[in-house]
């Protein structure tokens, strides 16, 4: 298998909500694994997500987890995940649907460099570009 980079963000107990939103904004494969599953199944954190992994259609993946208690979280502050390409009607379909309940910083429209750019922060603070170049 070859290396690759991948987005992976952290969450206070809502990570099977997110993933499963993002499995609704890109397709593809979800598989989430539960604190539980993994062998602590007494805890508070059974059915919170220790590990998930959405492998899309497109070939994009997203990995996400809820922190353990006592792991300092700050939503967003820390990672933005950046779509690109010149596929101009899937990218501004994932638009669409991420900046939906989200806050939009720059809409999605033609900027200096001649390419539709958009920024936004998701309805789960995680903050968002999509750049859609000319085939």
């Amino acid at each position: 298998m070859a290396s690759r980079l991948n987005p992976y963000i952290s969450f206070t107990g809502n990570a099977r909500q997110a993933m499963e939103f993002y499995k609704g904004v890109f397709g593809g494969t979800l598989v989430l694994h539960t604190f539980g599953e993994s062998g602590a199944q007494n805890s508070p954190e059974a059915d919170k997500i220790m590990h998930g992994m959405l492998e899309t259609d497109s070939g994009y993946t997203l990995m996400g987890a809820d922190i353990p208690p006592g792991m300092e979280h700050n939503p967003g502050d820390n990672i933005t995940v950046s779509l690109s390409g010149d596929d101009a009607d899937e990218l501004r379909g994932y638009w669409e649907r991420l900046s939906d309940g989200g806050t939009v910083s720059v809409p999605l429209e033609k900027q200096m460099w001649g390419d539709e750019f958009g920024a936004c922060v998701d309805q789960f603070g995680v903050s968002w570009m999509v750049n859609i170049g000319q085939p």
